[in-house]
Protein backbone atom coordinates (compact mmCIF):
# COMPACT_ATOMS: atom_id res chain seq x y z
CA UNK A 1 0.00 0.00 0.00
CA UNK A 2 1.84 3.10 -1.20
CA UNK A 3 1.32 6.68 -0.16
CA UNK A 4 0.63 9.02 -3.09
CA UNK A 5 1.30 12.70 -3.49
CA UNK A 6 -0.49 14.90 -0.90
CA UNK A 7 -4.28 15.09 -1.11
CA UNK A 8 -4.52 12.00 -3.34
CA UNK A 9 -5.99 8.60 -2.35
CA UNK A 10 -3.77 5.70 -1.36
CA UNK A 11 -2.93 3.25 -4.12
CA UNK A 12 -2.39 -0.51 -4.14
CA UNK A 13 0.97 -1.47 -5.62
CA UNK A 14 2.89 -4.72 -5.99
CA UNK A 15 6.33 -4.26 -4.51
CA UNK A 16 9.29 -6.65 -4.10
CA UNK A 17 9.26 -8.65 -0.89
CA UNK A 18 11.71 -7.03 1.57
CA UNK A 19 15.03 -8.73 2.27
CA UNK A 20 16.53 -8.16 5.73
CA UNK A 21 20.02 -6.80 6.02
CA UNK A 22 22.43 -7.54 8.83
CA UNK A 23 20.72 -7.04 12.19
CA UNK A 24 17.28 -6.74 10.58
CA UNK A 25 14.23 -8.97 10.36
CA UNK A 26 11.04 -9.24 8.33
CA UNK A 27 7.62 -9.30 9.94
CA UNK A 28 4.62 -10.78 8.13
CA UNK A 29 2.07 -8.15 9.11
CA UNK A 30 -0.97 -9.62 10.83
CA UNK A 31 -2.77 -6.44 11.87
CA UNK A 32 -2.05 -2.75 11.37
CA UNK A 33 -4.08 0.14 12.74
CA UNK A 34 -5.03 3.20 10.73
CA UNK A 35 -3.90 6.20 12.77
CA UNK A 36 -5.06 9.79 12.53
CA UNK A 37 -1.46 10.81 11.96
CA UNK A 38 -1.47 8.61 8.82
CA UNK A 39 -4.24 10.84 7.48
CA UNK A 40 -2.18 13.92 8.33
CA UNK A 41 0.83 12.45 6.54
CA UNK A 42 -1.10 12.44 3.25
CA UNK A 43 -2.19 16.05 3.72
CA UNK A 44 0.70 17.97 5.26
CA UNK A 45 4.17 18.09 3.66
CA UNK A 46 5.77 18.76 7.06
CA UNK A 47 5.74 14.99 7.64
CA UNK A 48 8.04 14.46 4.67
CA UNK A 49 6.03 11.66 3.08
CA UNK A 50 5.89 11.27 -0.67
CA UNK A 51 4.83 9.00 -3.51
CA UNK A 52 5.85 5.39 -2.92
CA UNK A 53 6.13 5.58 0.87
CA UNK A 54 4.32 2.81 2.75
CA UNK A 55 2.40 4.06 5.77
CA UNK A 56 1.45 2.14 8.90
CA UNK A 57 3.18 2.31 12.28
CA UNK A 58 0.70 0.48 14.54
CA UNK A 59 1.39 -3.11 13.58
CA UNK A 60 2.06 -6.61 14.80
CA UNK A 61 2.89 -9.84 13.06
CA UNK A 62 5.05 -12.94 12.73
CA UNK A 63 8.81 -12.97 12.29
CA UNK A 64 9.42 -14.74 8.94
CA UNK A 65 13.01 -13.83 8.00
CA UNK A 66 16.19 -12.94 9.88
CA UNK A 67 19.20 -11.06 8.58
CA UNK A 68 22.77 -12.01 9.40
CA UNK A 69 23.66 -11.57 13.06
CA UNK A 70 20.11 -10.81 14.14
CA UNK A 71 19.58 -11.77 17.79
CA UNK A 72 16.79 -11.53 20.35
CA UNK A 73 13.96 -12.90 18.20
CA UNK A 74 13.31 -16.20 16.48
CA UNK A 75 11.49 -17.36 13.40
CA UNK A 76 7.79 -17.70 14.15
CA UNK A 77 7.74 -15.24 17.05
CA UNK A 78 4.64 -13.07 17.19
CA UNK A 79 5.69 -9.50 17.93
CA UNK A 80 4.33 -6.00 18.27
CA UNK A 81 6.62 -3.48 16.62
CA UNK A 82 7.71 -0.32 18.42
CA UNK A 83 7.64 2.16 15.52
CA UNK A 84 10.50 4.25 16.88
CA UNK A 85 13.74 3.47 15.07
CA UNK A 86 16.66 3.31 17.49
CA UNK A 87 20.07 1.70 17.80
CA UNK A 88 19.18 -0.36 20.87
CA UNK A 89 22.60 0.11 22.43
CA UNK A 90 23.08 3.74 23.51
CA UNK A 91 22.34 5.09 26.99
CA UNK A 92 18.92 6.41 25.89
CA UNK A 93 17.93 3.05 24.42
CA UNK A 94 19.17 1.12 27.45
CA UNK A 95 17.03 3.32 29.72
CA UNK A 96 13.95 2.83 27.52
CA UNK A 97 13.97 6.44 26.24
CA UNK A 98 14.20 5.31 22.62
CA UNK A 99 12.84 8.59 21.22
CA UNK A 100 16.09 10.28 22.32
CA UNK A 101 18.40 7.87 20.51
CA UNK A 102 20.82 9.65 18.15
CA UNK A 103 19.59 7.31 15.41
CA UNK A 104 15.92 8.03 16.10
CA UNK A 105 13.43 7.83 13.26
CA UNK A 106 9.85 6.75 12.60
CA UNK A 107 9.03 3.23 11.42
CA UNK A 108 6.36 2.74 8.77
CA UNK A 109 5.55 -0.11 6.45
CA UNK A 110 2.56 -1.70 8.18
CA UNK A 111 0.16 -1.16 5.26
CA UNK A 112 1.73 -4.15 3.52
CA UNK A 113 2.06 -7.90 3.72
CA UNK A 114 5.67 -7.70 4.95
CA UNK A 115 7.72 -5.05 6.76
CA UNK A 116 11.37 -4.75 7.82
CA UNK A 117 12.30 -3.78 11.37
CA UNK A 118 14.96 -4.49 14.00
CA UNK A 119 14.90 -6.84 17.02
CA UNK A 120 15.23 -4.02 19.57
CA UNK A 121 11.95 -2.65 18.23
CA UNK A 122 10.09 -5.93 18.74
CA UNK A 123 8.12 -6.87 21.84
CA UNK A 124 7.08 -10.50 21.91
CA UNK A 125 3.37 -11.17 22.33
CA UNK A 126 2.36 -13.68 25.00
CA UNK A 127 0.05 -16.52 24.02
CA UNK A 128 -2.90 -14.68 25.56
CA UNK A 129 -2.45 -11.61 23.33
CA UNK A 130 -3.80 -11.50 19.79
CA UNK A 131 -2.30 -9.77 16.78
CA UNK A 132 -5.12 -7.23 17.11
CA UNK A 133 -3.90 -6.55 20.65
CA UNK A 134 -0.41 -6.05 19.27
CA UNK A 135 -1.69 -3.44 16.83
CA UNK A 136 -3.31 -1.23 19.49
CA UNK A 137 -0.37 -1.17 21.91
CA UNK A 138 1.18 1.87 20.23
CA UNK A 139 -1.79 4.26 20.72
CA UNK A 140 -2.23 2.92 24.25
CA UNK A 141 1.43 3.69 24.96
CA UNK A 142 1.14 7.19 23.47
CA UNK A 143 -1.80 8.00 25.73
CA UNK A 144 -0.14 6.41 28.77
CA UNK A 145 2.92 8.58 28.23
CA UNK A 146 0.70 11.66 28.14
CA UNK A 147 -0.99 10.67 31.39
CA UNK A 148 2.37 10.06 33.03
CA UNK A 149 3.75 13.38 31.78
CA UNK A 150 0.70 15.23 33.13
CA UNK A 151 1.42 14.32 36.74
CA UNK A 152 -2.11 12.98 37.19
CA UNK A 153 -2.94 12.04 40.79
CA UNK A 154 -5.73 10.01 42.34
CA UNK A 155 -8.78 12.20 42.84
CA UNK A 156 -8.00 14.63 39.99
CA UNK A 157 -10.72 16.07 37.78
CA UNK A 158 -9.88 15.45 34.13
CA UNK A 159 -11.13 17.07 30.93
CA UNK A 160 -10.21 15.44 27.61
CA UNK A 161 -10.66 17.42 24.40
CA UNK A 162 -11.29 15.00 21.55
CA UNK A 163 -12.97 11.57 21.49
CA UNK A 164 -10.60 9.91 19.04
CA UNK A 165 -8.60 6.79 19.94
CA UNK A 166 -5.99 8.78 21.90
CA UNK A 167 -8.57 10.74 23.89
CA UNK A 168 -10.51 7.57 24.68
CA UNK A 169 -7.32 5.79 25.73
CA UNK A 170 -6.44 8.73 28.01
CA UNK A 171 -9.81 8.20 29.72
CA UNK A 172 -8.95 4.52 30.22
CA UNK A 173 -5.58 5.27 31.82
CA UNK A 174 -6.92 8.19 33.88
CA UNK A 175 -9.58 5.91 35.37
CA UNK A 176 -7.01 3.20 36.16
CA UNK A 177 -4.76 5.75 37.86
CA UNK A 178 -7.47 7.08 40.14
CA UNK A 179 -9.00 10.16 38.52
CA UNK A 180 -12.50 10.73 39.86
CA UNK A 181 -14.33 12.89 37.31
CA UNK A 182 -13.33 12.26 33.69
CA UNK A 183 -15.19 14.27 31.07
CA UNK A 184 -14.60 14.00 27.32
CA UNK A 185 -15.56 16.94 25.12
CA UNK A 186 -16.08 16.65 21.39
CA UNK A 187 -17.95 18.30 18.53
CA UNK A 188 -20.01 15.13 17.94
CA UNK A 189 -21.55 12.44 20.12
CA UNK A 190 -20.46 9.52 17.91
CA UNK A 191 -18.17 8.07 20.60
CA UNK A 192 -20.25 8.87 23.69
CA UNK A 193 -21.13 5.27 24.57
CA UNK A 194 -17.61 4.03 23.88
CA UNK A 195 -16.17 6.85 26.00
CA UNK A 196 -18.28 5.86 28.99
CA UNK A 197 -17.36 2.20 28.56
CA UNK A 198 -13.67 3.13 28.53
CA UNK A 199 -13.71 5.18 31.73
CA UNK A 200 -15.32 8.56 31.12
CA UNK A 201 -17.87 9.74 33.68
CA UNK A 202 -19.31 12.38 31.36
CA UNK A 203 -19.43 13.44 27.71
CA UNK A 204 -20.01 16.99 26.50
CA UNK A 205 -21.02 18.34 23.09
CA UNK A 206 -21.53 22.11 23.11
CA UNK A 207 -19.68 23.98 20.34
CA UNK A 208 -21.44 27.23 21.27
CA UNK A 209 -20.02 27.44 24.79
CA UNK A 210 -17.50 24.66 25.42
CA UNK A 211 -15.96 26.27 28.52
CA UNK A 212 -19.23 26.63 30.42
CA UNK A 213 -20.36 23.15 29.31
CA UNK A 214 -17.19 21.54 30.66
CA UNK A 215 -17.49 23.50 33.91
CA UNK A 216 -21.02 22.20 34.41
CA UNK A 217 -20.04 18.61 33.66
CA UNK A 218 -17.07 18.68 36.06
CA UNK A 219 -18.63 20.90 38.71
CA UNK A 220 -15.79 23.39 38.24
CA UNK A 221 -12.48 23.69 36.45
CA UNK A 222 -10.34 20.68 35.54
CA UNK A 223 -7.12 19.84 37.33
CA UNK A 224 -5.75 18.63 33.99
CA UNK A 225 -6.95 19.28 30.45
CA UNK A 226 -5.71 16.84 27.81
CA UNK A 227 -5.75 18.35 24.32
CA UNK A 228 -6.04 15.33 22.01
CA UNK A 229 -7.17 16.95 18.77
CA UNK A 230 -4.43 19.20 17.44
CA UNK A 231 -6.22 22.18 15.92
CA UNK A 232 -5.52 25.87 16.48
CA UNK A 233 -7.59 27.48 19.22
CA UNK A 234 -7.80 24.57 21.62
CA UNK A 235 -4.91 25.69 23.82
CA UNK A 236 -6.70 28.97 24.42
CA UNK A 237 -9.94 27.10 25.11
CA UNK A 238 -8.12 24.81 27.54
CA UNK A 239 -6.76 27.83 29.46
CA UNK A 240 -10.36 28.75 30.23
CA UNK A 241 -11.19 25.20 31.28
CA UNK A 242 -8.29 24.44 33.64
CA UNK A 243 -8.04 25.56 37.26
CA UNK A 244 -5.43 27.97 38.58
CA UNK A 245 -2.07 26.17 38.71
CA UNK A 246 -3.56 23.30 36.76
CA UNK A 247 -2.01 21.51 33.78
CA UNK A 248 -2.69 21.50 30.06
CA UNK A 249 -1.18 18.43 28.40
CA UNK A 250 -0.78 18.53 24.61
CA UNK A 251 -1.15 15.21 22.81
CA UNK A 252 -2.81 16.41 19.60
CA UNK A 253 -0.54 16.87 16.58
CA UNK A 254 -0.91 20.42 15.28
CA UNK A 255 1.44 21.56 12.52
CA UNK A 256 -0.27 24.92 11.99
CA UNK A 257 0.67 28.10 13.86
CA UNK A 258 -1.49 28.74 16.93
CA UNK A 259 -2.03 31.76 19.13
CA UNK A 260 -3.38 32.15 22.64
CA UNK A 261 -3.55 34.78 25.33
CA UNK A 262 -0.42 34.12 27.35
CA UNK A 263 -1.51 36.67 29.97
CA UNK A 264 -4.56 34.55 30.79
CA UNK A 265 -2.31 31.52 31.17
CA UNK A 266 0.29 33.40 33.17
CA UNK A 267 -2.25 34.93 35.54
CA UNK A 268 -3.47 31.43 36.46
CA UNK A 269 0.09 30.00 36.53
CA UNK A 270 -1.02 27.23 34.23
CA UNK A 271 1.52 24.52 33.42
CA UNK A 272 1.69 23.71 29.68
CA UNK A 273 3.24 20.30 28.99
CA UNK A 274 3.85 18.57 25.65
CA UNK A 275 3.92 14.82 25.16
CA UNK A 276 5.30 12.84 22.22
CA UNK A 277 5.91 9.14 21.71
CA UNK A 278 6.54 6.90 24.78
CA UNK A 279 9.16 4.84 26.54
CA UNK A 280 9.74 1.16 26.01
CA UNK A 281 8.52 0.58 29.57
CA UNK A 282 5.21 2.29 28.75
CA UNK A 283 4.85 0.20 25.59
CA UNK A 284 5.36 -2.93 27.66
CA UNK A 285 2.95 -1.71 30.36
CA UNK A 286 0.25 -1.30 27.72
CA UNK A 287 0.81 -4.89 26.60
CA UNK A 288 0.79 -6.08 30.23
CA UNK A 289 -2.63 -4.47 30.78
CA UNK A 290 -4.07 -6.26 27.77
CA UNK A 291 -2.41 -9.52 28.79
CA UNK A 292 -3.93 -9.17 32.27
CA UNK A 293 -7.40 -9.12 30.73
CA UNK A 294 -8.36 -5.45 30.46
CA UNK A 295 -11.23 -5.43 27.95
CA UNK A 296 -11.74 -1.67 27.59
CA UNK A 297 -8.88 -0.93 25.15
CA UNK A 298 -10.19 -3.54 22.74
CA UNK A 299 -13.36 -1.43 22.41
CA UNK A 300 -11.29 0.98 20.31
CA UNK A 301 -11.40 -1.45 17.38
CA UNK A 302 -14.55 -1.01 15.31
CA UNK A 303 -13.65 -2.92 12.13
CA UNK A 304 -11.02 -5.06 10.44
CA UNK A 305 -10.53 -4.70 6.68
CA UNK A 306 -8.38 -6.05 3.86
CA UNK A 307 -5.59 -4.20 2.06
CA UNK A 308 -7.82 -3.94 -1.00
CA UNK A 309 -10.48 -2.13 1.02
CA UNK A 310 -8.00 0.23 2.64
CA UNK A 311 -7.90 3.14 0.14
CA UNK A 312 -11.66 3.66 0.26
CA UNK A 313 -11.98 3.26 4.02
CA UNK A 314 -8.92 5.47 4.58
CA UNK A 315 -10.56 8.35 2.69
CA UNK A 316 -13.85 7.82 4.54
CA UNK A 317 -12.04 8.38 7.85
CA UNK A 318 -11.37 12.00 6.90
CA UNK A 319 -14.99 12.63 7.92
CA UNK A 320 -15.93 11.89 11.53
CA UNK A 321 -18.26 8.91 11.95
CA UNK A 322 -18.97 6.22 14.53
CA UNK A 323 -15.78 4.45 13.41
CA UNK A 324 -12.92 4.54 15.90
CA UNK A 325 -9.87 2.33 15.23
CA UNK A 326 -9.88 0.36 11.98
CA UNK A 327 -7.36 -2.47 11.64
CA UNK A 328 -5.95 -3.74 8.37
CA UNK A 329 -5.47 -7.50 7.96
CA UNK A 330 -3.12 -7.80 4.94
Amino acid sequence: MASPLPHKPLVIETMPDPTPGAGELVVKVGRCGICGSDLHMTEDPVYGKGAGDVLGHEFAGEVVALGKGTEGVAMGDLVSVIPLISCGACASCRSGEVAYCDHFGLQGGGYAEFAITRPNQCVKLPASASLADGAIIEPLAVSLHGVNMSGLKAGDKILILGAGPIGLAVAFWARRKGATDIVIQDLNDFQQLRACEMGASGFVVDPADPVAAADRALGGKADIVFECVGIPGLIEQAVGQVRARGTILLLGLCTKPDTFNSFAMLSKEVRLVTSAFFTRQEFEEALDVLNAGAAEPRLLVTDTISLNDTPQRFEALRKRTHECKILIAP
